[in-house]
């Protein structure tokens, strides 16, 4: 049985690359809706558990210190492998932040680190992003400020000295996706060169993905390419389980071997830390090469930071 995607959006800038990188380039399929979704067993409307997890609308807190806020439910482009597509692009555009989501924030003081997601917060106007993080900033205990953002690979044109000015005046971390490296252009670059030069600090986020990025030559051009632009690679992490992911999952075993084959290659500064984010809510758990976790049939039963077990299909 397939599972079509319900909302397709790339921009302007990102459909010129894909037509001048040619009709067989792999990125197309991670945003062109095409017939090869299909279901798979322990596939999840909601993979990460965050809507258990969500004290109030518009906020996930899994972890004691961090929480996740969505400043948006609208990308500039829809990836056919988000981890929200229940949420993403389902919105009309007036999405808003209740008081109840800044009155959490202030009532639980353990919070330190707050990572600003949705969607993609840097959809958001300049004055929006600009009232967004100045709300945040207010709270005295929140130490950290994370952005997370695929608008320098898909929409460089919207990176300005203006924005980047809002971004260092807040001290703001971003938080970069990048999958392949025809995202590196000389437009994704000028961007990048705004941000760092104006004293941004950028890290990025990269999906393993099937047929796309899942050699080690890929991804080793990728990184080298991040790392010159200063992006540091920051995490490499396992496809979530997402319904309709199956055609763009790897073997875990796939992700580790691509690691074991990075190390000594590549500029320890260049290397990104594996991960999967464990079904069900469990947070973040890193893989080395020669980890050893148990295998129950095709699932591979994690171990998270509480010592609470959670399964991923594989």
């Amino acid at each position: 049985m397939s599972h079509s995607l319900q909302n397709c959006k790339i921009t302007p800038y990102y459909r010129n690359l894909l037509d001048s990188l040619g009709p067989d380039h792999p990125l197309r399929r991670t945003v062109e809706p095409l017939d090869d979704c299909m279901l798979a067993s322990g596939e999840l409307t909601d993979p990460l558990g965050e809507e258990a997890h969500s004290p109030v609308p518009g906020l996930v807190h899994t972890y004691p210190d961090k929480v996740l806020l969505f400043a948006t439910l609208d990308c500039a482009v829809y990836c056919r492998y988000c981890t929200r597509s229940r949420l993403v692009g389902k919105s009309s555009g007036d999405w808003k932040l209740s008081a109840e989501v800044f009155g959490y924030l202030e009532k639980h003081t353990e919070i330190r680190d707050v990572l600003i997601s949705g969607g993609d917060p840097l959809t958001l106007s300049d004055a929006g992003l600009d009232d967004l993080l100045s709300k945040v900033r207010k709270i005295s205990h929140i130490r950290t400020i994370r952005l997370g953002s695929k608008v320098p690979a898909v929409l460089p044109s919207r990176i300005t000295p203006e924005l980047a000015g809002i971004l260092v005046k807040h001290r703001v971390w971003l938080q970069l996706h990048f999958i392949h490296p025809a995202e590196l252009t000389a437009e994704m670059t000028c961007a990048c060169d705004i941000l760092a030069g104006a004293g941004v600090p950028m890290v990025s986020q990269t999906v393993l993905l099937k047929g796309i990025n899942d050699d080690t030559d890929t991804l080793a051009k990728l990184f080298y390419g991040l790392l010159e632009r200063r992006i540091k690679p920051y995490y490499l992490f396992q496809c979530d389980p997402v319904i309709g992911s199956s055609s763009f999952r790897t073997p875990v075993e796939k992700g580790l071997q691509i690691i074991s084959e990075l190390q000594g290659r590549i500029s320890g500064l260049a290397m990104p830390t594996f991960a999967i984010d464990a079904p069900g809510g469990g947070g973040k758990i890193s893989l080395l090469p020669n980890s050893q976790f148990l295998r129950d049939g095709n699932e591979i039963v994690l171990t998270n930071y509480e010592g609470k077990e959670y399964r991923y299909p594989d």
